[in-house]
């Protein structure tokens, strides 16, 4: 177990590059097995939940190559879809294999997923629609079992905006018989992405990135070779670090597109933004506004910022209500906050904050990955020494955090726990 140790009060400043997306990477790498061929997937961030995917695929016969930014996979070898446990706890994006198993054999048989606990998080919509393609779903003591005879595409309607489950669906009727239609399905460009892999593939997917998303079944899938997005969360959170801190950042290797709403909260608050081609120049100041903010689907404000955003939101002067709308239990760094001198209170869905407060270095431990990204960003600005604990959970959705911070100039080290206890 690791800690980290951050000095705070220093603006940062620099340049600092995107890596992959981890929410399109952890979709792409099972939809790689439904091609009867290698896939190469490439801007890939060597985080925690790739290298436990890796370790599923290899599980189940796959052949994987991993290197440091790229992966092959040929899904043909596998022959295991029998997963009840073990590392498919660790993520929560496991639930993948779901549709591509189905879509490939006909039959999964895999244990619920992990991952942060974020309060209830149900996959009620991913039985729902591979029910309408023709399968049968039971779940037998905590695993999926799903089986078809075949897949037949079906009308299906999104009672709730799904992120994953609108990917589920796509990967399980890729090889289904005729036209599924996703209606009220989400926008989010990751979900492009992943359609943009099994296009090209030779799959027969249009409307992605819109309401309704088509899908014509296809019988045979080949391998390609395919580039990921750049990771807006991850581009998000050292906008919002660059920002608290009052520092002047450069991102390389963004879309701006994909940035606008976190961009135009930031500006309304007093943030400067210079957007090049493929670059965004943040330029932090003293004083900034309170704002209101509500996550939604995308092109709405990101739930996966909302705790960075929070902690920014600790400078600003006067009362900010923060409130999210897509996860119930997205509000447990609030106490670490406090105990940092932050001034906020929890009522419902929203966290409502009087500021500008002084924060001042504490120990404090992540609760999930984007609470363990609000500690940093508020040891970034606190006065004195802080100390994060719970990296495990940061791991899963930052490549080299601390090494980029160190290149924006902060004074953070990562330790081990157990040096600090033995002294």
């Amino acid at each position: 177990m690791d800690k980290l140790l951050i000095q705070g009060g220093v603006p940062l400043c620099g340049k600092v590059g995107i890596s992959g997306a981890k929410n399109s990477a952890v979709a792409l790498i099972p939809a790689a097995i439904l091609a009867d061929g290698p896939v190469v997937i490439e801007n890939l961030p060597h985080i925690e939940d790739v290298e436990v995917y890796v370790e599923l695929l290899r599980e189940m016969g796959a052949d994987v190559l991993f290197e440091d930014d790229w992966i092959e996979i040929d899904g043909r070898p596998i022959r295991e879809t029998f997963m009840p446990n073990g590392k498919v706890k660790k993520l929560r994006a496991s639930y993948y294999l779901w549709g591509a198993l189905l879509g490939k054999f006909k039959e999964a048989q895999i244990g619920l997923p992990g991952g942060c606990d974020l309060g209830p998080r149900p996959v009620d919509l991913h039985i729902k629609g591979f029910e309408a393609l023709g399968a049968v779903v039971e779940n037998r003591k905590g695993v999926m079992i799903i089986r078809a005879e075949r897949l037949k595409g079906a009308r299906i309607y999104m009672d709730v905006v799904s992120v994953g489950a609108t990917i589920n669906i796509m990967l399980a009727a890729v090889y289904a018989e005729g036209i599924t239609t996703i209606e009220n399905a989400a926008h989010e460009p990751e979900i492009v992405d992943v359609a943009t892999l099994l296009n090209n593939m030779g799959a027969k997917i249009s409307g992605a990135g819109t309401d309704v998303i088509r899908i014509q079944g296809v019988d045979k899938l080949r391998g390609c070779r395919h580039t990921i997005i750049p990771d807006r969360i991850e581009a998000g959170t050292y906008m919002i670090a660059a920002a608290a801190t009052g520092g002047d950042v450069t991102l390389e290797n963004v879309i701006s597109k994909h940035m606008e709403p976190v961009t135009a909260k930031l500006r309304e608050i007093g943030v400067e933004i210079i957007e090049g081609d493929d670059t965004i120049r943040v330029i932090g100041h003293k004083n900034y506004r309170a704002v209101d903010i509500k996550t939604s689907p995308y092109p709405g404000f990101p739930t996966d910022l909302q705790q960075p955003m929070t902690t920014l939101l600790t400078q600003s002067k006067g009362t900010s209500i923060v409130t999210d709308n897509i996860y119930s239990a997205r509000f447990r760094h609030a106490d670490e906050l406090r105990r940092m001198g932050a001034t906020l209170k929890i009522e419902g869905r929203s966290a409502v904050l009087e500021g500008p407060s002084t924060l001042l270095g504490a120990k404090v431990v992540a609760s999930d990955l984007r609470a363990g990204a609000a500690l940093v960003i508020a040891g970034l600005l606190a006065q004195g020494t802080t100390e994060v604990e719970g990296l495990e959970h940061i791991d899963r959705g930052y490549e080299n955090l601390v090494q980029k911070l160190q290149n924006l100039g902060a004074r953070v080290t990562r330790e081990k726990l157990y040096k600090a206890e033995q002294k």
